[in-house]
């Protein structure tokens, strides 16, 4: 038996008061009104709506010990990421990690392994394994359906696990970056039911009037907010708060859910809507087993210091204090398996060399967002061994399939800024094949190199030496704390800073220019992509 006071956030009926919380067996058994006065107040646990554990480059009970003290109780996670490498196998590694926290972690079924026919990942989930994980009761959607084509076009692969999710009553998580009208309408008719791709407000709208819910996403590298916050006030109900995916060092320094919160009382949102938002929708959409604040709940929820700071002082799951501040939060560290999958030789400057005349697709990257623009490079006159034009900033962009040994494919890019070296990764969604981009072809070759001879990791060539953050989990995530890698991270992005990036997130970026089911151009298997032609050019 256990017994909590303070003031209590009820959300539900909008409205504060003094209370004593009983706790038995990690249920709430009463909430007493009193009255007492107290500075600090009882509210239910954050909620990611929607994320990649993966992309912290932590394994989740390493990524639990960074967001358990930013009040987060509970997140619904999509294992793509390293399914793409280590397929079901890989999924099963991470749901029994996962299991060593006490942060509650809802799992879906990657749908999209690769995320399109034309991707070459390490491994592939088929109707068949879907129908396999969904039998198991160990997870809560088929996540994000990312081929729209696939959809639209009934593929009778992409049908199947979409019929699959509904058998087994998941919910259908989607993806659906700029899709409207009859389009829109058509991939929502098959059932899918979420969207956190929208980056303008109209967008936004139209697909919450067609029945779809909205996750308001801020992570790393895509940042919604800005253009989507008023939703908290006028959607209230349709709308929940995700990062989908965030680095360790963002993690530690900014927080996780709470830094949305508190970004949207600074903008003098509602309290109220803006926790319903972050604590309570994505418990009622996705069924989860977290408590809100009620008899009979799961004794999940936070202290926070005062409504104006919205610190965090206390973390409860299931009735445990699993975070106190100024305390060290008690899960024992665990074995993390080195799972990997890494087969390509290293590469030479020829490899990579580019002759150039003409016109010449170069992709634009836009700040804080994963969608890029499109711009046309025109050579008069053919220039053999063309490598970038640093003052111009148009730099080689290299993608090299870490499974095979494939041809690498080279194309331009701009907005990266970078004035000497190069930085090169084997995070590159969803995927994860080698991507660098870098000012000379010595200085990218020898940064790729880097990662194969790692079997996975960050590499920044600063010209004069290397510098590199391991990944030897999957090539995507390290054995170290979240603390460890927090640090190597943000030392190689200060690199990247003094070699002249504007980026916040350079590697994050980088990591997106694979994604080519994201508009619109990207870099993949065979070269350039088009989004808007869904092909290579």
């Amino acid at each position: 038996m256990k017994v909590i006071e303070g003031n209590l956030v009820d959300i539900d009926n909008r409205e504060f008061y003094p209370c004593t919380i009983t706790v038995s067996d990690g249920k709430i058994l009463s909430i007493e009104r009193n009255s007492n006065s107290y500075d600090h107040y009882i509210c239910p646990g954050f909620i990611d709506a929607h994320v990649h554990i993966e992309s912290s480059m932590l394994m989740p009970s390493e990524f639990s010990k960074l967001v358990i003290p930013n009040g987060t109780v509970g997140v619904v996670s999509d294992p793509h990421e390293i399914a793409n490498v280590l397929g079901v196998e890989g999924v099963k590694m991470m749901i029994k990690n996962g299991k060593e926290t006490p942060l509650k972690i809802f799992w879906g079924i990657p749908s999209c392994v690769p995320a399109t026919p034309l991707d070459k990942p390490g491994n592939i989930i088929t109707a068949e394994d879907t129908e396999i994980l969904a039998k198991t009761g160990q997870f809560t959607m088929l996540a994000e359906v990312m081929n729209i084509p696939g959809v639209l076009n009934g593929e009778p692969e992409v049908i199947a696990k979409l019929d699959i999710a509904k058998k087994y009553a998941l919910r259908i998580d989607g993806h659906a970056p700029e899709l409207r009208g009859d389009a829109l309408s058509a991939y929502i008719a098959y059932g899918i039911e979420t969207d956190h791709e929208s980056s303008e407000l109209e967008e936004a709208e139209e697909k919450i009037s067609k029945g779809m819910q909205i996750m308001i996403r801020e992570g790393s590298a895509a940042k919604n907010y800005d253009a989507l916050k008023s939703l908290i006030a006028t959607r209230t109900d349709n709308v929940m708060f995700c990062t989908d995916d965030s680095h360790a060092d963002d993690l530690l320094i900014k927080g996780h859910i709470n830094y949305l919160v508190k970004k949207a009382v600074s903008d003098g949102f509602g309290i109220f809507d803006i926790l319903q938002v972050a604590c309570i929708n994505p418990v009622h959409f996705y069924h989860l087993d977290v408590g809100t604040l009620h008899v009979g709940d799961k004794a999940d929820f936070i202290i926070l210091e005062d409504l104006e700071s919205l610190n965090i002082h206390a973390t409860y799951i299931n009735g445990v204090e699993v975070y106190r501040k100024g305390g060290k939060i008690e899960i024992s560290d665990s074995k993390i398996p080195c799972l990997n999958l890494f087969n390509h030789d290293i590469i030479k400057d020829i490899d990579i060399r580019t002759d150039v005349e003409g016109d010449i697709h170069c992709i634009k990257v836009v700040p804080d967002s994963i969608i890029t623009e499109r711009i046309m490079l025109h050579f008069d006159r053919r220039i053999e061994n063309y490598q970038s034009d640093v003052d111009s900033d148009i730099l080689k962009i290299v993608y090299l399939n870490r499974y095979y040994n494939t041809k690498p494919q080279v194309g331009f890019i701009s907005g990266i800024g970078i004035k000497h070296g190069a930085f090169a990764s084997s995070i590159s969604h969803d995927s994860h094949n080698i991507i660098a981009v870098g000012s000379t072809d010595t200085d990218i070759v020898t940064a790729v190199n880097e990662v194969i001879r790692l079997k996975g990791g960050l590499v920044v060539n600063d010209s004069e030496k290397l510098h590199a953050l391991p990944l030897p989990v999957g090539g995507i995530m390290s054995d170290r704390s979240g603390q460890e890698v927090a640090e190597q991270y943000m030392e190689l992005n200060k690199l990247l800073s003094k070699m002249g990036t504007p980026l916040n997130s350079s590697f994050m970026t980088l990591s997106f220019m694979a994604l080519i089911v994201i508009p619109t151009l990207k870099i993949g298997e065979k070269g350039i992509f088009d989004f808007d032609k869904f092909d290579f050019i």
